[in-house]
């Protein structure tokens, strides 16, 4: 459990997903996080140079990706700070507040700032020498799609692990549909009055697309309108399957930014003194091969008895669930309603950018927590390889 480190209420950004192939589809994800990170540090009157480290969570490859970390602190202001590149899949962004409270922890360092960003976009393809190919052959990979349909371990697609937890556990395409429209209902709440909730934290992206031409990306794109009429007409991905390409998620481009320090100076950076974001606990698992969706559920449990509480003292859950049955499964374990959180959205609707996904999330369980009065918040979500993490929060006072 943790006791030095805390998020400023504020202290955070994420801006809209991008859908796949959509606006964000030709930026370099790491020159786009370091800009939207200045613009942001800029309207908050925070000087860049007061961070003593960066966590760069990114999970597809970029130019000049080998220099992701000091160069975006760079760009972003920040000349003199160090950094890493932290890259876990999915679990990216809760590996980076981890990695950081830990620092706090054991005293490395007082504030670090965790840069989140990718694009499924325009993936790289890789060519691989291949000394023993005949003719000298070489081996090649599109990066994107072939690790979505291939784990080189467990020799199935990511979609065939939520298939078989599905089957294991009984769920029904009814059931996935039926979480599906739920979380859509949800995701429509953060668009009430004029996206209200969104814009606690959201911030617009400014794009140059030519010397002349500036163009501002200020809400979600590729959220597809769904009814439940609309899914239960949807075809099964996998023959027999009970998830359609309706209830699963879609990739995404996007970035996000996470401030995480000691107990003073995030009264000092918070834009509300009086609420206080704590972070009190990490969790991981690892589940048989092809189970992916399963690791969850461990992870979470890891996270809640390392914080010293029971799922039901949680008041807001927060889930990255790239199939619907992630959540179905996470309920039935640890005796929750599935319907019940994931209150203004996530990742099944709002997509998928890998890196950043976990780190909105956990900006949005923040948000809700404090318009709720405060009170403890998990993150849950799973990563490729069959892995998962989860992270606990307090938050106090509104």
């Amino acid at each position: 459990m943790f006791s030095k480190a805390y998020i400023p209420y504020g202290g955070y950004f994420s801006t809209p997903f991008a859908r796949w192939q959509g606006t964000l589809a030709t930026q370099n994800s790491i020159v786009l996080a370091a800009a939207t990170a200045k613009s942001w540090l800029a309207g908050r009157n925070i000087d860049p140079g007061f961070f003593d480290y960066l966590n760069f969570g990114f999970t597809i490859p970029q130019h000049y990706g080998f220099y992701a970390s000091p160069w975006a602190a760079a760009m972003m202001g920040a000349e003199r700070i160090p950094g890493c590149i932290v890259s876990q899949a999915c679990s990216t962004s809760t590996t980076c507040v981890y990695q950081a409270a830990m620092g706090l922890e054991t005293g490395q360092y007082e504030t670090a700032f965790n840069l989140m960003a990718d694009r499924c976009s325009n993936g790289p393809h890789l060519v691989w020498p291949n000394p023993n190919g005949p003719g000298a052959q070489v081996e090649s990979e599109n990066w994107l799609m072939d690790n979505f349909g291939h784990d080189p371990w467990a020799k199935n697609a990511m979609i065939e692990t939520a298939e078989n937890v599905a089957a294991e556990a009984g769920f029904t395409r009814e059931e996935c549909d039926a979480l599906t429209f739920r979380r859509y209902q949800q995701y429509a709440d953060a668009l009430a009055d004029d996206r209200a909730f969104q814009r606690r934290y959201m911030v617009p992206v400014e794009l140059r697309i030519s010397k002349k031409k500036t163009v501002t990306f200020d809400a979600d794109e590729g959220v597809m309108p769904t009814t439940a009429e609309g899914l239960a007409s949807l075809q099964p991905v996998l023959p027999g399957g009970v998830h359609t390409f309706g209830s699963q998620t879609h990739p995404a481009d996007g970035n996000c930014g996470i401030v995480v320090t000691t107990r003073d100076r995030a009264r000092e950076l918070s834009r509300d003194a009086k609420i206080e974001t704590q972070v009190l606990s990490y969790g991981y698992a690892r589940e048989r091969k092809g189970y992916m969706a399963a690791a969850v559920v461990p992870a979470a449990r890891m996270a809640l008895e390392r914080a010293g509480i029971g799922v039901k003292e949680v008041k807001a859950i927060k889930t990255h669930n790239p199939f619907a049955v992630n959540d179905l499964f996470l309920a039935k374990e640890l005796g929750i309603d599935a319907h019940g959180f994931n209150n203004y959205g996530s990742s099944l609707i709002f997509g998928h950018p890998q890196g950043p996904t976990a780190g909105r999330c956990i900006i949005e369980l923040i948000e809700e927590l404090a318009l709720g009065g405060g009170g403890y918040g998990m993150f849950a979500g799973c990563a490729a390889g069959d892995t998962a993490a989860a992270l606990v929060v307090k938050v106090a006072g509104s």
